[in-house]
């Protein structure tokens, strides 16, 4: 019997459920869900942003560009770069601040 966890995205008022070795934005999609924006799928674009509130889980390679060391230590990941180890509350994360002069006016 495959392990499966629950993930409730917490601003969606959303449910989906994932296997223990799926990563979350393909197991949503599998369910045809579309509570997480979708991107490239592959952790280069930093669409699919996501803050993981409680539970636990593992990561893949992520961008640099897109989830800073410091934002991946208070749980905001790619969420196609997520693979559970437990059931999961997130939400949605703002997009990456980019390191641009913006105050040059």
């Amino acid at each position: 019997m495959a392990l499966r966890y629950e993930i409730y995205v917490e601003d969606r008022d959303a449910r989906f459920h994932c296997g223990a070795e799926q990563r979350l934005l393909h197991a949503m999609q599998a369910q045809g869900l579309g509570s997480i924006p979708v991107g490239c799928k592959g952790g280069g674009c930093g669409v699919c942003r996501v803050q993981i509130t409680q539970g636990d889980y593992e990561t893949r390679k992520m961008s640099r560009n897109h989830v800073s060391e410091a934002e991946e230590g208070q749980g905001i990941v790619l969420s196609c770069r997520v693979i559970p180890k437990s059931d999961l509350r997130l939400r949605l994360a703002p997009k990456a601040h980019q390191t641009t002069s913006e105050s040059a006016a």
